[in-house]
């Protein structure tokens, strides 16, 4: 049996703006300047303080917010951009989501975690795990159908349709099992033995899924499976997924590297020590990736890595977000 962990990474499409034009005067008539905006880059993580506590943390531009105090552990998991508002969902003594920095406390045991937080339109939808996977929407609480003890690692909504991914343990299968949840009807996704989907992301109809298997790193496109080449099985994982036009790109680790994947071929991620890519987001031509390296939160864009803490704390960067 191998060790079953999610990411959430969760994963999502914005596109950035990436040109505004102004009007200035001329000699003879109203000329476009062109201004290059630069974007926003939200990751979400935490950082361990002085007493050995997990602070939930977002950076913003490199620039870090902590979500806690440290007086017990904590974790931001997801982070989604809508507007001006900055959600986070996480973990502080229960299933939690900060808006703008306050915190909203799910309905949950203190072992509630929340996993993924996506926007549509003006509903908040939050997957979190208790004791069973929960879909949470502006307020109201489900839990999503199960057919055994069930975990939800990503939530996506793409035309009014809201897809969840995780899976499940029953004990008339094999063990965990890799499950897509759409609108709650339950499908199963092929895979050889112990399963789980931890990504979701939906793009002109065609639903794309991150997980693993006991063969190592696999994608899932409309309920197909693909794996995606990996060197050790029993230490290779997906861990986020996201497409940008034609292009599929996967982060996640193989054999304690970090490792991103693009259109199924792998790249370890320069300079990086033992550790995981945990979320990637691609905006324009720029590529954000974010992980843990060495006990150490990370960001590479475009393959350059940028350190995330001062080098003396532990911690990870759990999920990327650009605007």
């Amino acid at each position: 049996m191998r060790q079953i962990f999610f990411s959430k990474i969760a994963v999502v499409i914005m596109m950035m703006v990436t040109m505004v034009i102004t009007a200035r005067p001329s000699d003879n008539n109203l000329e476009p300047d062109t201004v290059t905006v630069s974007p926003d880059v939200y990751v979400a993580g935490r950082v361990d303080n002085d007493s050995g506590k997990s602070v939930a943390v977002l950076w913003k531009n490199g620039i870090r917010q902590d979500l806690t105090d440290g007086t017990y552990d904590a974790l931001a998991r997801s982070v989604f951009v809508s507007g001006n508002d900055v959600y986070v969902a996480g973990y502080d003594y229960g299933a939690v989501l900060w808006k703008n920095g306050v915190k909203q406390t799910l309905p949950s045991t203190i072992g509630g975690l929340a996993m993924s937080v996506f926007v549509s339109g003006s509903d908040v939808y939050v997957v979190y795990n208790d004791s069973s996977a929960v879909l949470w929407k502006t307020g109201m609480a489900q839990a999503l159908p199960l057919i055994g003890l069930d975990k939800g690692s990503s939530v996506f909504v793409s035309d009014n349709d809201v897809y969840v991914v995780g899976h499940v343990y029953n004990n008339n299968s094999s063990g965990w099992v890799a499950t897509l949840w759409k609108n709650g009807a339950v499908q199963i996704l092929p895979a050889t033995g112990w399963a789980s989907a931890t990504s979701v992301f939906v793009l002109g109809g065609d639903v794309y899924v991150a997980g693993y298997d006991d063969f190592g790193t696999v994608i899932w496109k409309n309920g197909v499976k693909q794996p995606l080449p990996s060197t050790n099985s029993d230490r290779a994982s997906a861990y986020s997924i996201f497409i940008s036009g034609s292009d599929v790109y996967v982060a996640g680790e193989d054999d304690n590297k970090p490792v991103l994947w693009k259109n199924g071929v792998k790249q370890i991620l320069p300079n990086a020590g033992k550790g995981s890519a945990y979320s990637v987001f691609v905006s324009g031509n720029d590529v954000y990736v974010v992980g843990v390296d060495d006990e150490k939160p990370v960001m590479w864009k475009n393959g350059v890595r940028q350190a995330l803490s001062d080098g003396s704390m532990g911690g990870e960067a759990v999920s990327v977000f650009v605007k």
